[in-house]
């Protein structure tokens, strides 16, 4: 108990002195790539904050002319001049596109295509969370229409300039989330049931479905598509949870700036010869090998795996099991997810309280060993 106590008395402290070497630690670093972009064009959508914002910024670092598509387009010319002042790169601009309506989108596409003869990068960034039920003003459901349909259009609209501007890149911003995502086409506008974390999750999995498929088909047309993951990064993609927003202020020593979130988007779109990976999933500046066996099984009609397989390190082909351990973890998520809901978040509440008190008792043993001599 003393031990316990002493613990919890530390632990602040003790997590205050190594945030900046855990959050270091997740960072997985920054992007390398030294190419220049003078003479090209991009494209990043949700660009006037978060992931959107850095990403733009460096790439007018590096002397690309820069279109920040923005729903807030007051919000953006403060943004676009504030990367002006910081780059000296005045060819930052900004464009209305609401992807929620997509009329605007079909403008902003329109503007773009009149305005522009050349288009190397697009950045999907643009992105809702655990929004309230609502609709897009096109009547679809409010995480698939922006995070996924939206971005969809946009690349459709935009795709012959993509074409013509060769070699040229599409970067869909995913989660890890997508691992508790399904399709579910008898459901697709969340009339039948909806839960808003569930909503976004089936939201980023549609994105790397779609980078899967549009690779496919532009396979010898110049471009090539990569879906990222950016990990957990400090930025209003929470705003609509309070329970979220409350647990970023709780961890957030440990959570990525959005600068240190943008690098994997950054990674993708500029590093030379990538070409040969267009339509994976890059997590940690890796291709996620568990992503590509995830989306056979669901291709197949199996169950999903949870994130708790990422969870177990199973990121990289460095740290892939072997056979046997595959066959193994697919057998048991399987099993799983053919429980239902509340029976799998009791198995799960279950583990992880059982987690917490061998972690405390553990440590707690450890430090009253310490202090008391025992």
């Amino acid at each position: 108990m003393i031990g316990v106590l002493l613990l919890l008395l530390l632990l602040p402290f003790l997590l205050y002195i190594a945030a900046p070497q855990i959050r270091k630690m997740l960072s997985s670093g920054v992007c390398t790539s030294t190419i220049q972009l003078p003479g090209k064009v991009a494209v990043v959508t949700g660009a006037n904050t978060g992931i959107g914002k850095e990403t733009a910024k460096e790439l007018a670092q590096r002397g690309a002319r820069v279109y920040l598509a923005c729903r807030d387009v007051q919000k953006g010319e403060l943004v676009a001049r504030e990367i002006q002042i910081m780059t000296g790169n005045q060819q930052v601009l900004v464009r209305k596109l609401d992807l929620a309506d997509t009329k605007s989108i079909r403008a902003f596409a329109k503007g773009f295509l009149a305005e522009e003869k050349h288009l190397h990068i697009l950045i999907n960034n643009a992105g809702v969370m655990m929004c309230p039920y609502s609709k897009t003003a096109d009547g679809f459901e409010m995480h698939m229409g922006v995070n996924h349909l939206g971005h969809f259009l946009l690349t459709h609209l935009l795709l012959e300039k993509l074409k013509e501007s060769a070699p040229s890149r599409v970067v869909n911003v995913s989660s890890l989330a997508h691992h508790l995502g399904r399709i579910h086409f008898h459901n697709l506008q969340g009339e039948k049931f909806y839960h808003a974390g569930l909503a976004y999750c089936h939201s980023k999995l549609a994105n790397i479905l779609f980078t899967q498929e549009l690779a496919r088909r532009l396979k010898g047309a110049g471009v090539t598509t990569y879906s990222v993951h950016p990990g957990t990064v400090n930025s209003e993609l929470v705003r609509h949870s309070t329970l979220m927003r409350w647990i970023w202020w709780l961890f957030s020593f440990f959570i990525k700036t959005p600068q240190q979130g943008a690098q994997t988007s950054l990674y993708c779109a500029l590093t030379e010869g990538l070409e040969v990976l267009s339509g994976n999933h890059f997590s940690f500046f890796m291709v996620s090998f568990e992503e590509q066996k995830f989306l056979i099984l669901m291709k197949s009609h199996l169950s999903i795996f949870s994130f708790i397989t990422c969870a177990f390190g199973v990121l990289s082909k460095k740290l892939l099991p072997s056979p046997r351990s595959q066959r193994f973890i697919t057998v048991f998520f399987q099993q799983f997810y053919s429980f239902n809901i509340k029976f799998r978040s009791m198995i799960l509440l279950f583990f992880f309280l059982n987690f917490i008190l061998f972690t405390f008792y553990t440590a707690g043993s450890f430090f009253f060993n310490i202090f008391i001599g025992i």
